[in-house]
């Protein structure tokens, strides 16, 4: 399942997805990973969860980060849930690749039963109608 949290910035998109990922430590046998831009919100993050910071990484454009996530699952089988904190900082995407990027999450989702939130900066009428359903109130 993939899960987007979108609003303007500054709305608390960051706050929310860390309780969430936090929250889940309580529920899941399985192993959990958060990825963040940078590591300004890491010690926020309960130390179960695996925390990754892209800053460390030359990862720019989509086919690179679909690939690194796909790394970090080979490196783990026992992963339920991928957080991602700001999608469009963590890479080169913009508002026109994400359909083509969560389709490709969702298909990753499925293989693996993994389930991705992702929060998205954005004012969310600009947001394709195609990815309503995968906006998270």
């Amino acid at each position: 399942m993939v899960n987007l949290i979108a609003s303007k910035k500054g709305s608390g998109k960051t706050k929310r997805i860390i309780d969430l990922a936090n929250e889940r430590l309580k529920d899941t046998a399985g192993n959990i990973v958060f990825i963040d831009n940078d590591k300004k919100h890491m010690y926020q993050l309960k130390h179960d969860l695996r925390f990754i910071s892209m800053d460390e990484y030359p990862i720019q454009s989509q086919d690179e980060f679909v690939g690194f996530v796909c790394g970090v699952i080979s490196n783990d089988y026992d992963i339920e849930d991928i957080y991602i904190d700001g999608l469009f900082k963590v890479m080169d995407v913009e508002m026109q690749g994400l359909p083509k990027l969560v389709d490709r999450l969702e298909d990753i989702s499925k293989s693996f039963n993994i389930n991705f939130t992702m929060t998205v900066s954005c004012d969310t009428t600009t947001i394709p109608e195609t990815l309503g359903t995968y906006i998270k109130a």
